[in-house]
């Protein structure tokens, strides 16, 4: 990926403003091949704005979306209902504590179990509370 930025008197207020384009431009090509995947819409062309390295970056992001996307795994937790009970004080570890907010709000699963694709996690009322996205992002983009 190309990081060098346009040179001027003012170098350090371009690049910022080129930083920001760039990731603004990334993030909507990669937001708009979701909800094209997502819906069966029309593909999407990217910014020439944005080079090769990036375009592939963000397309790899974008599959990895979709794949989570279409591996949902429900648990019966009302995460509303979770959240209404927890408190900024809910700090560190207190089994007590734990083990009463586990019995009002139960995961509503068997045991653990491994999630180890893509996936999102929602809860009882089918919101999205979590998204495990393994190598969404490359070394080099990380």
């Amino acid at each position: 990926m190309n990081v060098s930025s346009p040179s001027t008197s003012d170098g350090i207020n371009i690049w910022r403003t080129w930083a920001l384009t760039v990731t603004y431009e990334a993030g909507e090509y990669t937001k708009q091949k979701f909800k094209a995947e997502k819906t069966g819409g029309d593909p999407v062309i990217p910014s020439p704005n944005l080079d090769t390295d990036l375009v592939m970056a963000c397309d790899r992001l974008a599959d990895v979306l979709i794949k989570a996307y279409k591996n949902p795994i429900q648990m019966q937790m009302d995460i509303a209902r979770y959240s209404k009970l927890i408190t900024a004080k809910d700090m560190g570890h207190n089994e007590q504590r734990e083990a009463k907010l586990l019995e009002r709000c139960p995961p509503g699963h068997e045991g653990k179990k491994l999630v180890d694709k893509p996936a999102t996690i929602l809860d009882a009322s089918g919101t999205i509370i979590a998204w495990y996205l393994p190598d969404a992002l490359s070394d080099t983009t990380q």
